[in-house]
């Protein structure tokens, strides 16, 4: 490509010899001390390789971004195809000018708030197939409960459940510290400070307890399930499942769904209990409420009811968290950006979910006067 013809004949800037990655410091320091408008001479260059014609191209395209007419002259065919090769690379790495982007029109907007909600109905048909998938597999196991994988129940309940007991009672203890503290800090100015009693058991016993249990165990497990069977996924070792016969849903899923509904409502009690001994440790210290006082209040006023309405939640809460996280871990694709962003996914999801439904139980209750 030769520079266009002007009154005056352009400089030439003339590269001789290897014009390679091995002098590129030389080449480049060659390319600037000629002015802007410069014709670069190729006709003595003996080797030309990618590194210089990338400073050929890159000098071409900073001269044509300042409207000058600078070219090249003297390449022979093989050099004249290297050099549009770069240049067009470079042009899709590095292009001239940001695309127009023309202004969204009221229908466009329609047409992607349809792809939306289309993209949310088509998940939660999905979500309900898988749920319908699981339920029948459960029922057909309790049918025939030779097929429940005795060994991997075992071993989730292990993994999900007794391996969470000591962060689920510290969770608990500090939170019934925390309560203690608070509402003696706000009872004490009306001289009410025995009912901070009351207020750690209802509070713990009905909502805290359970609820902060069942988010820990989704942030813990459904990202474990996801990553375990997202990999299982990655390897292809699910299809191979398939191909012998065996289903997925049984081996993988069901173990680690019935696991959690058996152990959940373990935790939650163990939660409560770790609750009641922080907030009556809390009473002891701070309003002089001794533990045979913080008993009989305890026992006075607080039914065994707000025990089991907030044990009541843990089994739709674990169902929650294992379908959530089996179900995502089935969605991973074969790479491993697929198996973080499900991950990820799982755990906001049953994180959520499971806050969302512990406020339809409280609606619930609240209209049934439970």
């Amino acid at each position: 490509m030769a520079a266009e013809a002007a009154d005056d004949p352009p400089e030439t800037i003339p590269l001789t010899g290897p014009v390679t990655l091995a002098s590129m410091a030389e080449t480049r320091k060659r390319l600037g001390e000629g002015p802007d408008s410069a014709v670069i001479d190729l006709s003595g260059v003996t080797a030309l390789d990618t590194a210089g014609a990338w400073l050929v191209a890159r000098r071409q395209r900073a001269s044509a971004g300042t409207d000058q007419s600078t070219g090249y002259t003297g390449a022979s065919p093989a050099q004249t195809l290297l050099l549009q090769t770069v240049g067009a690379a470079i042009s899709r790495v590095q292009p001239d000018a940001a695309p127009h982007r023309p202004r969204k029109s009221a229908v466009d907007l329609l047409v992607m708030l349809g792809k939306a909600v289309s993209g949310i109905a088509g998940g939660l048909c999905n979500a309900l197939g898988f749920l319908g998938l699981v339920v029948a597999r459960l029922a057909r196991t309790a049918a025939h409960p030779s097929r429940l994988r005795v060994t991997a129940l075992v071993h989730h309940m292990h993994q999900a459940g007794l391996n969470a007991v000591p962060i689920v009672a510290l969770m608990g203890f500090l939170i019934g510290i925390v309560l203690a503290f608070q509402g003696a800090a706000q009872l004490r100015q009306f001289g009410a400070e025995v009912f901070v009693v009351d207020l750690i058991a209802i509070s713990i016993l009905r909502e805290l307890g359970i609820l902060l249990t069942a988010i820990i165990v989704a942030g813990r497990s459904a990202s474990a399930f996801t990553a375990s069977i997202g990999a299982m996924k990655m390897r292809e070792e699910i299809d191979a499942m398939r191909v012998l016969g065996l289903d997925p849903i049984e081996l993988l899923v069901l173990p680690r769904v019935l696991a959690l509904l058996i152990l959940l409502p373990v935790l939650g009690f163990i939660a409560n209990m770790a609750g009641l001994l922080g907030g009556g440790l809390m009473a002891w210290t701070q309003l002089g409420i001794s533990p045979g006082m913080f008993r009989t209040q305890l026992l006075a006023n607080t039914d065994v009811s707000h025990l089991l309405i907030g044990l009541s939640k843990a089994p739709v809460f674990a169902l929650i968290i294992g379908l959530v996280g089996c179900h995502q871990g089935l969605q991973v694709a074969g790479n491993s950006e697929s198996l973080g962003s499900r991950t990820s996914r799982s755990v906001v999801m049953a994180i959520f979910l499971v806050i969302v439904v512990d406020a339809l139980f409280s609606v619930f209750f609240s209209v049934w006067g439970i």
